[in-house]
């Protein structure tokens, strides 16, 4: 007779298991990128993420999920091309540096060794972080390709660099002396997508404007920026100010004529219905000036403070301006009333600072001409759930200006330029290196337009938005410089190319990517886009150092480990919700796995049966059932969503495999009565072990671990399940006996509630006979055994002593 031994003896799951696959796949090269040409190729445009400081949960769940669909990839037969490095540029690091060591940037860079070691400073901070961001990925397993090159690396710079000659050889940069968004504290131009509005209450002034005769009233929040008033504006449909067209009004204290117009972008129901337009209060001020053509009056500088063209406030900081404008309106009569009031008030999206409107020499690219053809693209692109297109198309609408992609600041890409400060000339080097302008000498002997020697070129100090170097970041994820081979055919359009990334930053890194990748090749950045949602704390509430309620991986991988962690991950929420940590979900997780490591070890008892020449009907039913899992998680890894292959592969694993099926199928896997054949014990045998097998290649790139780890004892010792692809449904398997094993479910979970009603065991016989129908006859052998019941018969119950199950099935009491 057959010794029935369990191949492993393990009924709850090691963490220490995990930490050891971890160094076995390192040791087998298992992730390392092999490019096959016979497979079709993913590129997945990983999010490098801002090395700033420890990831928490919710940053780490979503590159969780990135890995399960590059492990699902592969396993469909994919060429999958998943690179992890740093971004490892702007302001994040520099305000770090800034507050550790009490250092000015801005004066420490004064001379190329303070720059220098300014940067130094960064850098070895940067290195610190990442080593954490590294060591938690690998603990949980993530199959990324570690890239030690990050954005501050000499080969991504040079491809930045590349990226600006070009454009500005095809005429889609310029230098210009512009309105900007800027920061009076980061010392910076912003561009539109790096402002964050925060609520807060504000002042409301009503402010009397003299007229020939008589007088109107405007209401601001801004009435420091009363010598900046070009004109007052109302809407053509507001009635009250009709009579008003074509008259003027006077500026109070600074005593000047300003035209009354009529502009649809002014809102009747904001204070009075009439306002002032400025330079600048804010970005309509900015569209509105540009459109009507008037000339600018700037009053703020760089360091926030108004200058001498102010008048009274001149030298004054915003705040102190204010309050300084309302005493002298009120000492003359021209301050009305004051309200308090909600408002959104834009500001810097690193350091929280109230940005301001100003005019400054910077480097843009054109965008606003391109805002039809970038909807063009991104109708192109498929969006994953398809709500957040629109998140996109909205943001394009709303741009209002070129974007100015130099910074005063250091810690990112130089500007490739030099000036010749005889001619005025922008000098642009050729393509093939890094180029430090502040530090290199520059690459002419002389000025190549007019011929002043080489000390009359000055190299540039400043850098590009950190926005400028990630939006090509496909560019260096499809192996610009790693693998020529792969970009190529990227730019061909002969690869699927994935964007993963979170809804917060669809105006940013998705927006840019767009823009730069249509302006330098005329294609789309990506065949797919997978949008995610924010992770947030256990009460719903986004994690902020300042709440205090930040949730880091590291203590819950320790206690519940990776695989428990990935399962949260995978279930938290639907492809594009926010999901919330859950403490519970991890447990959840701990018992799948630990369910699944004991239906393993149960299955390991039987021998291994590749094939049958006849399956036994439940058997069937139950492959029927696992055929429909199969399409059902394939399809949702094609569509790259998690959650519904994880909550499938949940149920049937748990619910209808190990609480149903292998319950059932116990007397026949063993035989130790001869009550079935041979062959209907090897039916079970094969059946188990297919099962399993498929539950395993499925889950796989959920639970990487738990599932390698059976795989390597049951199946293959020397191979890894991550080389194995997804199932294919087994052939010749009716579809209609899945619904048996539906019905079967629900006549074993009534006859068990009975039996509990009665104070019975599960396993206890009872003194009855079950009615089936003629469809349910191929399982009768097997529901009298399992459920110990008198008898099965088809047909219905003679006797009114009966309990009805479910349609057409009947429990008769004797």
């Amino acid at each position: 007779m057959y010794q029935f031994k369990a191949k492993f003896n393990e009924t709850r799951w090691s963490i220490e298991k995990e930490l050891e696959l971890v160094e076995l796949w390192e040791k087998e090269e298992l992730f390392d990128f092999v490019y096959d040409p016979q497979k079709p190729i993913l590129i997945v445009d990983t999010p490098p993420p801002y090395i700033s400081g420890k990831p928490h949960v919710g940053q780490v769940a979503h590159y969780v999920q990135i890995d399960m669909i590059s492990r699902a990839y592969r396993m469909l037969g994919y060429n999958v091309l998943v690179p992890f490095y740093g971004d490892r540029n702007g302001l994040p690091v520099e305000i770090f540096v800034e507050r550790t060591y009490r250092v000015n940037p801005h004066e420490i860079a004064k001379s190329v060794e303070g720059r220098e070691k300014f940067l130094e400073l960064c850098k070895k901070h940067l290195d610190e972080v990442e080593k954490e961001f590294i060591k938690i990925w690998r603990r949980l397993g993530c199959s990324f390709i570690y890239w030690k090159e990050g954005t501050d690396s000499e080969e991504y710079r040079r491809i930045t660099q590349e990226t600006f000659i070009d454009m500005w050889n095809k005429g889609l940069i310029y230098e210009a002396e512009r309105p900007v968004i800027w920061c009076p504290r980061c010392k910076t131009t912003l561009a539109e997508a790096e402002i964050e509005y925060k609520e807060e209450e504000s002042d409301l002034y009503y402010i009397r404007f003299p007229l020939v005769e008589g007088y109107v009233v405007i209401a601001t929040t801004r009435p420091e920026l009363l010598g900046a008033c070009l004109i007052l504006a109302y809407n053509p449909s507001d009635e009250r100010y009709k009579h008003l067209q074509g008259k003027k009004a006077r500026v109070p204290l600074y005593n000047y004529e300003v035209d009354i117009i009529e502009h649809k972008s002014v809102d009747p129901n904001f204070g009075t219905g009439i306002m002032m337009i400025c330079s600048y209060g804010d970005q309509s001020d900015v569209r509105i000036i540009r459109d009507l053509g008037l000339k600018p009056r700037i009053l703020i500088d760089e360091d926030g403070r108004f200058n001498q063209e102010a008048g009274i406030i001149a030298g004054l900081r915003i705040q102190e301006a204010r309050k300084r404008i309302a005493e002298e309106l009120q000492r003359q009569g021209y301050l009305v009333k004051i309200e308090r009031i909600r408002r959104n008030v834009p500001t810097c999206w690193r350091c929280g600072t109230p940005v301001e409107f100003i005019h400054h020499r910077e480097y843009f690219l054109k965008q606003l001409e391109f805002k039809d053809k970038l909807k063009e693209i991104a109708l192109r692109i498929r969006f994953l759930p398809e709500e957040h297109r629109k998140r996109l198309l909205d943001w394009i609408d709303s741009i209002a200006m070129d974007w100015p992609i130099s910074k005063n600041r250091y810690y990112a890409t130089e500007i490739p330029t030099w000036k010749c400060s005889k001619c005025g000339s922008v000098l642009i080097p050729s393509k093939g290196r890094y180029y430090r302008p502040w530090k290199d000498p520059p690459p002419w002997d002389r000025c190549p337009v007019c011929g002043a020697p080489k000390d009359y070129l000055v190299g540039e100090t400043k850098v590009f938005d950190t926005w400028f170097d990630s939006s090509i970041s496909i560019l260096y994820a499809s192996g610009k410089t790693k693998y020529p081979y792969i970009h190529d055919l990227y730019l061909k359009g002969a690869v699927e190319a994935l964007r993963p990334q979170g809804y917060d930053i669809i105006r940013t890194w998705l927006y840019y990517t767009l823009l730069r990748i249509y302006l330098l090749y005329e294609k789309p950045a990506f065949t797919v886009v997978r949008i995610t949602g924010m992770g947030l704390d256990e009460k719903g509430e986004a994690m902020h150092k300042s709440k205090g309620n930040v949730i880091y991986p590291e203590p819950y991988i320790d206690k519940y480990g990776a695989d428990a962690f990935r399962f949260w991950s995978a279930v938290a929420a639907k492809l594009g919700s926010d999901y919330r940590f859950s403490e519970q979900l991890l447990r959840t997780g701990l018992l799948f796995i630990t369910k699944l490591l004991n239906i393993a070890r149960f299955v390991s008892m039987f021998p291994v049966i590749d094939s049958v020449e006849t399956l036994y009907p439940l058997d069937k039913a139950l492959l029927s059932k696992l055929n429909e899992v199969i399409d059902i998680v394939i399809n949702s890894y094609r569509n790259m969503d998690v959650y519904e292959a994880t909550q499938t592969l949940y149920h049937f694993t748990w619910d209808i495999f190990a609480d149903h099926y292998i319950e059932m199928v116990k007397q026949r896997a063993y035989n130790f009565n001869n009550i079935y054949s041979i062959e209907e014990q090897k039916s079970a045998w094969y059946t188990l072990h297919t099962t399993l097998k498929y539950i395993l290649q499925m889950l796989a790139p959920i639970t990487p671990f738990v599932t390698d780890y059976i795989w390597r004892k049951l199946y293959s010792k020397d191979t890894s399940i991550h080389r194995e692809c997804m199932p294919r449904k087994i052939d010749n398997i009716d579809k209609e006996m899945s619904r048996h094993l539906d019905i079967i479910i629900t006549i074993n979970s009534s006859i068990w509630r009975y039996k509990k009603s009665q104070n019975l065991k599960l396993s206890d016989k009872i003194r009855a006979t079950l009615y089936i129908p003629e469809y349910l006859s191929p399982y009768a052998k097997d529901l009298e055994i399992f459920h110990g019941v008198t008898s099965v018969v088809i047909g219905m119950p003679k006797s009114g002593n009966y309990i009805e199950l479910t349609k057409n099935v009947y429990l008769e009491l004797e």
